[in-house]
Formats: C-alpha cells, structure tokens, sequence
C-alpha cells in the first residue's frame, strides 16, 4: 500500500491526479505529434517521462531507430550520436499498464530498455503496428517483462507514418536503422 501512496503523492505534487490526462507535444523536423499520457495506469514512467520534458532532455535528440514494421525509437541521442545523460532507471511497470488494459498497439507510446526490464531511463518508442509480443506476460524472465505503454498518439500519427516511412541505414554495427537523414525532436513541451 505504502508504493501507492507514494506514487499518488508524487502524481499530485506534478498536478497529474485529478483533472484532464497529461499531453506533450514532440516537435519534429517532419511535423508536430501529441501524446496523450496515463499517469493512473503507469504512474512512475508518467512522472519520469514529465521531468524530462520539463528539463528540456529531448530537444535536440533524434529518433535513432526506425522500423517501419514494428516502431520508432528516440529520445537519447542528438544529431551527432553522442548519447545523452540520463537519470537513473525506473521500475518497470509494464504489469501495471497491462492491468489497466494498455497493450503494445499502434500508436501507443512504450518505453524503451535495455535486456534488463528495469532499465528504462529516457528513451522511448512509438509502436506503429501492433506488437503484441512485447506486452508484459510475466516476470519470469528478461523476455516476458514486456516494455510499459504510458501513453498514445492523439495527433499526428501521419507525422509518425513519415517516420517509419524514411531511408535507414544500416551501416553502423551499433546504430542499426537509423535514419540516413535525421529525423530531429526539435521541442518537446507539456501543453495540458
């Protein structure tokens, strides 16, 4: 009981618990995309994906893997490649959002980690087809965590289809689809 109070909390002192859902908008160099965010749902990742934003984190970055049949990934590296710092990780709360009905579906907004389930920090993906495969299925292993939807796309999903539609390139070992052109998060703001 003590983490959901906690959670609640903190949702309150970031003015999430009551009233309209959060929205962010991303600027990009192909257009603009609103998400809309589950704080009930995922309140922890909601609460980190904030800070974020309010720290300016993902301007600048770029969506550094891309892949038309699956999704887009940015928010951790700038035009150049060099990674951005981030905080600490978060738990992963895939189980939570699943329970709360949020699956991996196109247009949901999930985020990204390493093999480790706990290890999302900033970056995050746009799901641009269904994947079911990555919903959370348990906690037996590495692979049946899943990766946590907070939140969807409410505008600008044809900005997303130009995305996944750019030419990548796979000619670096360790940045594989990546965009030959770089497709720029530009602004990321809180409007709601």
């Amino acid at each position: 009981m003590r983490p959901l109070i906690a959670a609640l909390l903190s949702l309150a002192a970031l003015g999430l618990a009551a009233g309209p859902k959060p929205r962010v908008k991303l600027t990009t160099s192909l257009g603009a995309i609103v998400l809309e965010l589950e704080p009930e749902a995922a309140p922890r990742t909601v609460e980190n994906f904030l800070k974020y934003v309010k720290k300016g984190q993902y301007k600048g970055t770029i969506f550094h893997r891309v892949i038309p049949g699956f999704m887009i990934q940015g928010g951790g590296y700038v035009d150049y490649l060099g990674k951005k710092r981030t905080d600490p990780a978060i738990p992963n709360e895939a189980d939570r959002a699943l329970a709360a009905g949020l699956k991996n579906k196109r247009g949901t907004l999930a985020m990204a980690r390493t093999p480790d389930p706990n290890s999302a920090a900033a970056e995050f993906f746009i799901n641009v087809v269904d994947n079911p495969a990555l919903d959370f299925k348990s906690k037996a292993n590495d692979q049946t965590w899943g990766y946590c939807v907070f939140g969807k796309v409410i505008q600008g999903m044809d900005v997303v289809d130009r995305i996944k539609a750019v030419k990548t390139s796979n000619k670096r070992s360790d940045f594989l689809n990546l965009p030959v052109k770089p497709v720029i998060i530009t602004d990321a703001a809180q409007v709601q």
